[in-house]
């Protein structure tokens, strides 16, 4: 079979936006649980109470500390508006909610595919791609690339497919893949079939 060398964006998808939101007061769990039956509060599993929203469909994590996690979103906006919201509908129902939450990003994960597949063994032979790569097709089916600069991780497999974690900002998804790419094409890693 017969290879060319790719020159095509990747494709992208966001699939998880990780914020967290704090207070500067602490929450009465109890209190919460009380206001919200539906909500999911096993304290002898995990300290934190998981309140779920329909839209964004995301999960709040709320701790006694008035500390906020937030999954599920598929933007920063979205996470954003899901911690604002999750105040808000605590603070209808009575439950202490003093200034806004102070709302981070702590972690974008994202998918996509480079646009073709990629030799990962030979890719391993030529390791100088910037940054570190480890390879154990026996443990593991894809090649983890922990990329300096932006800092994120890749898991890339040999179809071309990817998952990236790590990124704070959308921006550094779209940079790091466009960056790995070009790396991959410039050591001739990146192929397309031809039949």
């Amino acid at each position: 079979m017969e290879k060319t060398v790719l020159s095509k964006q990747p494709e992208i998808t966001i699939q998880n936006v990780v914020a967290t939101g704090s207070l500067k007061h602490g929450f009465d769990l109890n209190a919460i649980i009380k206001a919200f039956p539906d909500v999911n509060y096993r304290p002898e599993v995990f300290p934190g109470l998981v309140f779920r929203l329909k839209r964004p469909k995301t999960a709040t994590l709320i701790f006694t500390t008035g500390k906020m996690v937030c999954t599920g979103a598929k933007s920063k906006r979205e996470a954003k508006r899901a911690i604002g919201k999750v105040a808000k509908e605590l603070k209808r129902e009575g439950i202490i909610i003093i200034g806004k939450p102070e709302i981070k990003i702590q972690n974008i994960v994202a998918s996509g595919s480079l646009g073709g597949p990629v030799d990962l063994e030979e890719l391993c032979m030529q390791v100088h791609v910037g940054g570190s790569l480890m390879y154990e097709p026996e443990q593991f089916p894809g090649a983890v690339y922990r990329m300096d600069s932006p800092s994120v991780v890749f898991l890339i497999f040999s179809n071309g497919k990817f998952v990236c974690v790590g990124a704070k900002k959308e921006e550094e998804i779209y940079e790091a893949a466009e960056v790995l790419r070009r790396r991959l094409e410039e050591m001739e890693m990146l192929y397309e079939e031809m039949p």
